[in-house]
């Protein structure tokens, strides 16, 4: 009797600070109904975008214009899409000197030059939607002539 009163008071011991050890280094759990958003800055344009009431001077910030985004994990594919077309002309340097003053005023959205016979086409931006398109199309049409145009676009995801 002894031996198995000595043996309960042993393993009595030995679950309990097994089971307040457990209790101390359980990790501890965020506080219900929080919740940490981590975004890309350039949500915030995207969205301006859309709404059509886009802030230039958002967009040549150095948080913009200078992000360090670590591409090698994503994939690169291209879909139906649209472009926003802002020169067509003739002339090469005019092609070019079109697409240096487009990207003056949004680093951020890609360019594209094509070659038409005889014609140069500067084309902007991989929008997956229309209503992106035109938001972009309404933020241009100051300066520049835009038409848009539904074609293959590059994405990334």
């Amino acid at each position: 009797m002894k031996v198995f009163g000595i043996l309960g008071l042993f393993c009595l011991f030995a679950f309990g600070s097994l089971e307040s050890f457990a209790q101390r280094n359980r990790p501890v759990d965020p506080p219900i109904g929080t919740v940490n958003v981590k975004k890309d800055p350039l949500i915030d344009i995207l969205q301006q975008f859309r709404a059509g009431s886009l802030d230039r001077s958002k967009l040549n910030t150095s948080e913009s214009s200078n992000r360090n985004t670590d591409r090698s994990h994503l994939t690169k594919t291209t879909i139906r899409g649209f472009r926003v077309q802002i020169f067509l002309g003739p002339s090469r340097s005019a092609a070019y000197a079109e697409q240096a003053r487009f990207q003056q005023l949004f680093k951020e959205i890609d360019t594209y030059i094509m070659y038409e016979e005889p014609n140069y086409r500067v084309k902007v931006g991989d929008f997956r939607s229309r209503s992106e398109a035109q938001a972009l199309m309404r933020a241009l049409s100051k300066d520049f002539n835009v038409f848009l145009f539904t074609e293959q676009v590059n994405v990334v995801y």
